[in-house]
């Protein structure tokens, strides 16, 4: 089965599976996955939803929201290679390699950054956007340009730059994360987004090079799917400990991948390290925090825990951050988690939001279906005002990490506000 006939599941990164995964209509599959929205992965077997498609020649051009913090952006791409290890997906590779992004406040301008780079920008309108409804050619994805400067140097007012690893849902290229990433970076905090070769979508590495997510299995039943995600959750976890160690690298002074912007050598502080993911990225953040002491403080956003850490919980703060129909009551992982956990922690439910709403389809879906009406919309960002929805992320992200890596005090999770009387704290 190829990649893209997964739809919600790998598009968006849900993440469980159960026995209707592979009973039902593609229609009822598609509405029961966007209807659970808590990264539970229903395994869409074959989906045929229509494709809507812009005028000839003439395809749909959509932005990501401005940042909101005091400091422009930058961004670097980088390949690295860890040759310490064989490729945990591909056992014929003797070493993994990933693409990673480094995302920070700047000085100084540049072009700005691409969405999606340019092969993997045409491989998502290949692929990836026809399960979400909009057809090839429909959407001018590689125009879309985020708000980063493509290898400024790093501002010096900003200080040392506290660490947050950012990992997207089972499937989800690292771009998916952009409009919070860019906003983190904004404030002051450097973001390392991961791509996890073989299982993201797309992959492109320097040299015009594209590296695939490898096919399901022939036969992917709830007990073959579940093995599935317990081998990508492994990889992961091996990949940002990787990670976390080259940026470690950096605040000591030794340069790691290609060309670092001016001001990055010393730049991060890896006294203070936080974990952020969606879906399945939401996961092993809690599993990063509960096996690497360096870790301090864990967002989870949307997704299902797969692994040890779903028994065992976390020790450290950490926030989760739930669509509408996700419950404790109904996602045994949630709950498990949540009793395990003996730190700071807090649970909020964002009303009318969709699994997709926390990821970069939440400000880019609504901006094609109001030209193209025939994309499900609410079955992948919801109904909760696409605006609203962001601002509430970003600012409840936001808080968390100043509150737990920068020690800075804040009321949004104290009880009930009317900031955003959308976000409900769930006791």
């Amino acid at each position: 089965m190829s990649y893209a006939r997964r739809n919600t599941d790998r598009t968006m990164g849900a993440e469980a599976t159960g026995p209707s995964a592979v009973s039902e209509s593609p229609a009822s599959a598609v509405s029961k996955t966007a209807g659970k929205a808590a990264g539970l992965a229903v395994l869409v077997l074959a989906v045929s939803l229509p494709a809507a498609g812009a005028d000839a020649g003439n395809p749909i051009g959509v932005s990501l929201p401005a940042p909101g913090g005091p400091y422009p952006v930058g961004t670097v791409a980088m390949r690295l290679v860890d040759r310490s290890r064989p490729d945990p997906l591909v056992a014929a590779r003797p070493y993994r390699e990933l693409m990673i992004s480094l995302w920070y406040p700047a000085a100084g301008g540049g072009p700005l950054a691409p969405h999606m780079a340019p092969l993997a920008a045409a491989d998502w309108d290949r692929h990836s956007a026809p399960p979400l409804g909009v057809a090839k050619g429909a959407v001018a994805w590689a125009a879309t340009r985020t708000h980063a400067r493509v290898g400024a140097p790093v501002e010096p007012r900003a200080g040392k730059l506290p660490v947050v690893l950012f990992g997207s849902g089972d499937g989800g290229p690292r771009t998916l994360g952009t409009t919070l990433v860019e906003d983190l970076a904004s404030r002051g905090y450097l973001v390392v987004t991961v791509d996890h070769t073989y299982e993201a979508d797309q992959v492109e590495f320097p040299g015009r090079r594209l590296v695939r997510a490898l096919p399901l299995p022939a036969k992917p039943t709830p007990k073959v799917i579940a093995k599935l995600l317990a081998e990508h959750a492994a990889a992961r976890l091996a990949d940002m400990r990787y990670v976390l160690g080259q940026v470690a690298a950096l605040a000591h002074g030794r340069p790691i991948g290609g060309t670092l912007p001016a001001g990055m050598l010393g730049a991060p502080d890896v006294s203070r390290v936080g974990a952020l993911g969606q879906s399945l990225g939401g996961s092993v953040a809690a599993q990063l925090i509960r096996e690497d002491a360096r870790v301090d403080a864990g967002v989870n956003l949307d997704g299902a825990y797969v692994g040890p850490v779903a028994t065992y919980g976390v020790t450290r703060p950490f926030l989760q951050l739930a669509a509408e129909t996700h419950t404790r009551g109904g996602e045994p992982s949630w709950k498990s988690f949540w009793r395990a956990s003996t730190g700071w922690k807090r649970e909020l439910r964002f009303k009318g939001a969709a699994h997709g709403s926390f990821t970069d389809l939440q400000p880019l879906l609504p901006q094609i279906a109001a030209k193209l009406p025939e994309v499900p919309l609410a079955d992948y960002v919801g109904t909760i005002d696409p605006g609203r929805s962001v601002a509430a992320q970003r600012a409840y992200v936001g808080a968390f990490f100043d509150l737990h890596l920068r020690g800075r005090p804040t009321h949004l999770f104290e009880g009930p506000g009317t900031r955003f009387p959308e976000v409900s704290l769930i006791p």
